[in-house]
């Protein structure tokens, strides 16, 4: 295959003005993310660095919101806790490749939690349940949480990770009902832009699932500290990710996210996200959790 100099020019691009700054980030890290650092290096250099970041949103996001969507006052999660929410909450006890099923791993992750809450057992559900079997979204090309949690609760279950692994790619429906490991019997949806409830949310209820804009570089190559771009657009929400607590670093609020990119992303696998700075990257913008 003859490459052309222009593509050549292109990829040197990408490295240069992508991974070299990553790279010169890193000659001063956190003592705590040193290890981190190099396994990202090894990791990211093959994963990502020829990518660019629309590719990284096309291949590695998948947020899909179904044509009839829309929110509902049955739906609405309205705060009953009167009292004040803890000042932080912190549920972190705990690569998916090129399919775009971010949807199901956060789903999965707000059912895991509610699960835990109500039996004491953590136990990892089957994302690849939902990528194959829930109709109404699209599989690897995409998906909306609240219509992964309508399925489990119409389905009367979701089977386990053990019992369905996950195979990164769109299968035939295999889900069998002796291999339930949780059910669902509704869901709540965060108001709009109020963080505020979601942090109470997050206090009374546990992990929730949002979505948040994905598509900066910013974001893509995220390692350390609280992590704010005043160009993450809250009105272009195109992934689905975990707040699993919320606090404060050197005086800075934020949410603690869990990725679904794998572990050698970001702080093991994790982000901290700006809290109170006015819906950042969306975090409010799609926010619900599943009842159980």
């Amino acid at each position: 295959m003859e490459v052309s100099p222009n593509y050549c020019f292109y990829r040197m691009w990408v490295f240069k003005f992508l991974l070299l700054p990553m790279l010169s980030f890193a000659l001063n890290p956190e003592e705590m993310l040193d290890t981190q650092w190099e396994l990202w290096k090894k990791t990211h250099r093959k994963q990502y660095n020829s990518k660019t970041s629309e590719e990284v949103v096309q291949k590695m996001t998948g947020l899909k919101l179904p044509p009839s969507h829309s929110h509902s006052n049955d739906t609405l999660y309205i705060p009953e806790w009167e009292g004040r929410a803890p000042d932080s909450i912190d549920y972190r006890k705990k690569g998916y490749g090129d399919c775009g099923s971010c949807w199901a791993f956060s789903s999965a992750g707000a059912l895991e939690g509610q699960l835990k809450k109500k039996t004491g057992k953590l136990l990892t559900l089957s994302p690849q349940n939902l990528v194959d079997c829930v109709s109404e979204n699209y599989g690897c090309g995409g998906g909306y949480m609240t219509t992964a949690f309508r399925y489990v609760q119409t389905n009367g279950g979701i089977d386990s990770e053990d019992a369905y692994p996950y195979v990164g790619q769109v299968q035939s429906c295999m889900y069998n009902p002796t291999a339930k490991a949780a059910k669902c019997r509704g869901y709540r949806e965060i108001p709009v832009g109020n963080e505020k409830a979601l942090k109470r949310a997050v206090a009374r209820v546990g992990p929730i699932s949002v979505s948040i804009d994905a598509s900066l570089p910013s974001f893509q190559f995220y390692s350390r500290g609280v992590y704010y771009d005043e160009n993450c657009d809250p009105d272009n929400v195109n992934h689905a990710v975990l707040v699993v607590g919320y606090g404060v670093q050197k005086g800075n609020k934020h949410w603690i996210i869990k990725n679904s990119w794998g572990e050698s992303w970001g702080n093991k696998g994790y982000v901290l996200l700006a809290r109170n700075r006015n819906n950042a990257c969306g975090i409010t913008s799609l926010a619900s959790f599943p009842k159980m």
